[in-house]
């Protein structure tokens, strides 16, 4: 899934970089499986914004992604692989067996035509769901369940894997793209493979307007504001923060503050820390 470099017709050409689109083969969704996707530009079911800088952008539809894969025994076969503008990585149309239409987050590898399973009985093969006892050591995996029969939780972003180690007892250890290394239940279920789209993180789009398209507004910083909507605002002139260390809008303390709770019930399943970026 290679990049391309525009031509500098413009200037907002002269730096992007866009992907190809070499692996999509329709431009049309499955109609039964779209849903509307409301707008909500930020704000709560108050009208009060709670997640700044959003708003606008084009309009989509939500694409209904199974993310539980719990069709055990019934073969499915890849119909399309589709771009998602919901998501980073692509998703592919799976025509079952019984007749039943799902999309799955698409794996490298995957492409029309390939038949894909789930259940313990399945191969191990990109596309293909299993619960974790049933997936050998040191296969890379993505969808990762956290609990079991909820739905891939993890790894689900362009691009992204995670390995399986060891097993112990009636966990596995997984390494996550963090580095983080955690134990999960051997009922959890995981997809084999790495997601598509791994050139995801290299792309530019080059001009302000592509990402207004996307529905991100200017990101405004905190000392350029009035002291009644940001803790940095105010001063004379260029100001600095005037304080210990840097705030968030609610006043809790940010940028390497660490905001997980000491006692948290999951911390027994981290053996590793993700690595410091």
């Amino acid at each position: 899934m290679p990049l391309k470099n525009l031509k500098p017709m413009t200037p907002g050409t002269r730096n992007a970089v866009r992907p190809s689109f070499e692996e999509i083969t329709t431009r049309k969704p499955e109609k039964s499986l779209l849903e509307h996707l409301p707008n909500h530009a930020g704000r709560n079911n108050r009208g009060k914004i709670t997640s700044y800088h959003r708003g606008g952008g084009n309009k989509q539809m939500y694409r209904k992604i199974d993310f539980k894969r719990i069709k055990d025994g019934v073969p499915g076969r890849v119909r399309s692989i589709e771009y998602d503008p919901n998501r980073t990585t692509r998703i592919a149309l799976i025509f079952y067996a019984d007749g039943e239409k799902s999309y799955i987050l698409a794996p490298i590898g995957l492409s029309v035509g390939d038949w894909v399973e789930s259940g313990p009985q399945a191969e191990i093969h990109p596309g293909n769901c299993l619960p974790l006892r049933s997936i050998p050591t040191g296969t890379v995996v993505h969808n990762l369940e956290l609990t079991p029969q909820r739905g891939g939780q993890l790894v689900r972003s362009a691009g992204s894997g995670a390995q399986v180690l060891s097993r112990e007892g009636e966990y596995v250890l997984i390494r996550l793209p963090s580095g983080e290394m955690r134990r999960v239940l051997l009922a959890c279920r995981a997809t084999v493979g790495q997601l598509s789209n791994p050139d995801h993180k290299n792309e530019s789009l080059g001009k302000a307007g592509a990402s207004r398209h996307l529905g991100r507004r200017p990101h405004v910083r905190g000392v350029a504001m009035n002291p009644v909507d940001h803790p940095h605002g105010g001063g004379e002139g260029r100001s600095p923060i005037g304080m210990p260390g840097p705030k968030s809008p609610w006043g809790q303390p940010t940028l390497g503050h660490k905001t997980r709770r000491v006692h948290k019930a999951s911390s027994k399943f981290i053996m590793r820390r993700g690595r410091r970026r």
